[in-house]
Parts: C-alpha cells; structure tokens; sequence
C-alpha cells in the first residue's frame, strides 16, 4: 500500500491506527437474534496461533462485536457477555463446549445449519484480507495492527 501511494510505511502504518481509532463500535440493538464464531489466525509465524471471536447480527448481518486473543473462555465471554446485555432473543452457535456454560440454555442453539451466515463471512474475511488467510506467507506481525485492520473492516 506504501508503495502504491508513495509514502513511508511507518506513515501508512500510522493512518491505519489514526483510522481504526476513529471508529465507533455500532450499538447493540435489543431482543435481536445473534450469530457467534471464531475463526483462526497467526502473528507472525504458524507458533504463534490466535483467534478472531465475533458476534454478527442474524437479520442485517452487521458484526456488533469482536475480540482477538487465545481461544479461551475469557475471551469469548467478552463477546457473550455483551449480547447477554442487550437481552438478545437467540444466540447461535457451533458445538464448542465452552458456550454451553457462558450461554444460559434458554436463549443458546446449537443446531446444524444455523450460523450459515457468519461461516459466510469467515470464507469472505479470508478472501478480502489476506493476513487471515489459512494457507499463505502473508501474517499480521502484531495484534495492534491486526484488531485495527478488522475494525476498518467491520466497522469502517
């Protein structure tokens, strides 16, 4: 990108951050029904595995919320705990156990062929930004980069 607007990467690397910054995350509307799934990564090099959680909006498929880190309970409890506040109606998800104890049973469904959209837009994250992709030499070198590039992804 530097090169094809003749500046210094280190500029180019600063207007990423300045503009990921500026971005507000969309409210969460109330009694909606959601979609949640992780989707795998690397920082640097294959050693270094992380995971993209995120939560998309069934009816507009808006992506309400993510986080970046090691795929652990904490992590995806940030991303429960916000659709838990906004008294979402239904929370889809795949058959990972950790959901069964951070979703109350009454609102959770696990169910096969329920989160086609948000399987959608992991297959659609992978084709567009090319630092997400599975098989390729391309990686993000830190996590600051990589949550601003999702950011001005989701929400720019």
């Amino acid at each position: 990108m530097s090169r094809l607007l003749k500046i210094s990467p280190t500029t180019t690397i600063r207007k990423i951050l300045n503009i990921s910054n500026q971005l507000k995350r969309p409210s969460i509307v109330r009694g909606k029904i959601y979609e949640v799934d992780e989707l795998c990564t690397y920082i640097g090099n294959k050693n270094r595995k992380l995971w993209v959680a995120y939560s998309l909006r069934k009816d507009n498929k808006e992506v309400v919320n993510f986080a970046v880190g090691t795929r652990t309970k904490r992590m995806l409890q940030q991303i429960i705990n916000s659709l838990l506040l906004s008294e979402a109606k239904t929370i889809y998800t795949d058959k990972l156990n950790v959901y069964k104890s951070l979703i109350p049973v009454a609102i959770h469904c696990s169910k096969r062929y329920r989160i086609n959209h948000i399987e959608r837009k992991n297959l659609t994250l992978r084709t567009h930004l090319k630092r997400l992709n599975r098989r390729t030499i391309c990686f993000s070198k830190s996590i600051l980069m990589l949550t601003a590039c999702l950011k001005i992804y989701f929400w720019g």
